[in-house]
């Protein structure tokens, strides 16, 4: 690099990437960060190596941006009438041992992936799994986290399978003009999927244990941290926990005894109960609804009669923290949940761990499993809010418009038969859909705009600049003739190099980010090798959806986290070798099915 604006560059996606890894901020808010120093420094020293601040900014008006975002709302419609569901629940009812159940499940997950978006296909099926797991008498542990990797696979497939796959199409097609085909990921997108269920099939039941969910599924005497408030005037003071029926419930125990004087107890059956002793209690789900019908006993700080609700109305709602949700590293208490939601938490359920102190200084994390005393209403408000994956009743989950569901398939069924075998683009059939989707009520206006994810879209937008800055500095042609240099001027070797980086990259930043910054980087690989620029898009197409190593790597890995009550551990066991079976499948097809020369 022989350029201050190119070293500067490496400097910034560096930063970006770290902090990224990191955590230390939400993802659009770093990323715009970063695209923003490179903005300003352009224009104090007005350098012609560096994008100016309208073509540092012009990828929000990319057309593969535009179409995610009318993707989000077209599956909107499809989300909100339980489509999803209805298209696979009628086989998995039918299902009789765990291998059956998960064929049943991720063959056709698999399938709908390679034409929806990925997070509303397992959003919608995870009540279906829950219920499927009673029935079956399974852990849900068993078929959660395959179920997040078959949408993965599946993804691969198509270029609409993914954002991913859409933005590296269109990223490639504006600036080289050549356009990568509806189906062309499937050459190499179709067989890493067989092989990789056929893997997931053979190799779950000894890779994944049985950990006990944080959504119920089945008895989990250790599923919920609770914490309960005796009253200070009430019928338990002075009572022990033995005689206060604590110690009866099935599955719940009380693990310890916050005092006002600083005091913990020791949570012993002759335990003398206190005026405003805070209880802290581990249990399953059943158990825990059996607390509120103890005399004596209310959520801390009286939360639950500070609602906006009478007593009589409220109900008990599971709900699941997304990555994006507002309170998301604050305390429960700092964050004040129940004047942001008009709903107090009753217990927080973590990778089925206990966790310490009271409810109130539990910090939020993505993943949580939270248990909410609130309207019924709640249910409706926050199924439409981009806080939280899953809202659900604990008794019985509510699915909208039902009797629109046929319909919202076949819009989408539409949608994609246009995408693919007619002239009409994917986003224009994306916009038609959308607006078809709202037309006939499948979903509302309202309802479309809030399902758009619109820190996914500030990713993208901001990384497609910084792509943008590391070609224009000449720093992407370096780091690419490093790469090159590294593989020793080897064809294979320099595909691999490429892929790996990319795959490695995908685990601790955003799939998006990857892709568009990888992307720069895999084609400057290729002309430092006089080779095809084709292999290596479809490299980082490819390896920038393959996240199977971490929670965090992939939205619908952290939406199963928390409910399956799985171990960042398990990723990584049952995650690598699908990572290294994706990585052989495309290394022997790339090179074949697009020449390197």
């Amino acid at each position: 690099m022989d350029t201050w604006e190119a070293w500067l560059t490496v400097i910034v996606a560096g930063l970006l990437l770290a902090s990224l890894a990191l955590r230390i901020a939400s993802t659009d808010l770093l990323a715009l960060s970063f695209l923003g120093v490179l903005m300003l420094v352009q224009r104090l020293t007005l350098s012609p190596n560096l994008p100016t601040p309208e073509e540092a900014v012009s990828g929000f008006g990319n057309q593969g941006l535009i179409t995610v975002a009318l993707l989000f709302a077209a599956v909107a419609g499809l989300e909100f009438t339980g489509g999803t569901e209805l298209a696979t629940s009628w086989l998995l009812k039918k299902a009789k041992h765990l291998l059956d159940a998960q064929v049943r499940l991720l063959v056709p997950v698999a399938g709908l992936s390679a034409f929806l978006n990925n997070t509303p296909v397992v959003a919608a099926l995870l009540p279906v799994v829950g219920d499927l797991s009673k029935r079956l008498s399974l852990s849900s542990s068993r078929l959660l986290m395959p179920l997040s990797y078959a949408a993965i696979l599946g993804g691969m497939c198509t270029v609409m399978g993914t954002s991913t796959n859409l933005i590296v199409r269109d990223k490639y097609a504006a600036t080289s003009g050549t356009v990568i085909g509806f189906f062309d990921p499937a050459w190499v997108g179709v067989p890493a999927t067989i092989v990789g269920l056929i893997y997931i099939l053979a190799c779950s039941r000894w890779l994944i244990p049985e950990r006990k969910p944080a959504v119920s599924v089945s008895e989990d005497p250790r599923q919920y941290t609770v914490e309960m408030q005796v009253e200070p005037m009430g019928p338990l003071v002075g009572q022990s926990i033995e005689e206060a029926g604590l110690r009866h419930l099935p599955g719940l125990y009380v693990a310890e005894i916050q005092r006002e004087d600083g005091v913990i107890a020791a949570a012993k059956p002759n335990e003398l109960l206190r005026p405003n002793d805070a209880l802290i209690l581990v249990g399953e789900l059943d158990s825990v609804v059996d607390l509120r019908k103890i005399r004596g006993l209310t959520v801390p700080d009286d939360q639950a009669r500070k609602l906006q609700v009478p007593a009589w109305q409220r109900t008990l709602v599971e709900a699941v923290v997304s990555s994006r949700c507002a309170l998301l590293g604050k305390t429960i208490r700092e964050g004040k949940f129940r004047s942001h939601y008009n709903a107090a938490v009753v217990a927080v359920a973590r990778g089925g761990r206990r966790l310490s102190g009271k409810i109130g200084d539990v910090q939020l994390e993505g993943g949580d499993v939270l248990l909410l005393e609130a309207s019924p209403s709640f249910l409706h408000r926050r199924r439409e809010s981009r806080d939280f994956y899953l809202v659900s009743a604990v008794e019985n989950g509510a699915v909208r418009r039902p009797e629109l569901a046929w319909l919202s398939l076949a819009i989408m069924l539409v949608m994609v038969i246009a995408a693919s075998l007619t002239r009409v683009s994917i986003m224009t059939s994306a916009l038609l859909a959308a607006v078809a989707m709202i037309s006939f009520r499948c979903c509302t206006a309202s309802e479309a705009r809030r399902s758009i994810d619109w820190s996914i879209l500030i990713v993208i937008g901001a990384a497609i600049g910084i792509g943008d800055a590391l070609e224009k500095s000449g720093a992407a042609k370096a780091i690419a003739g490093g790469i090159v240099e590294l593989a020793s001027g080897n064809p294979l070797a320099t595909l691999a190099a490429v892929l790996l980086a990319t795959m490695i990259c995908t685990e601790l930043i955003t799939n998006n980010a990857a892709a568009i910054l990888m992307l720069t980087i895999g084609r400057e690989t290729a002309h430092g090798l006089g080779a095809n620029e084709m292999p290596f898009v479809i490299a980082v197409m490819i390896a920038a959806s393959a996240s199977f190593l971490t929670p965090f790597g992939y939205q619908t890995n952290l939406m199963v986290y928390g409910i399956g009550g799985y171990r960042f551990s398990d990723y990584l066991r049952f995650g690598f070798p699908l990572s290294l079976i994706v990585f052989a499948v495309s290394m022997a097809i790339i090179p074949s099915v697009f020449p390197l020369f």
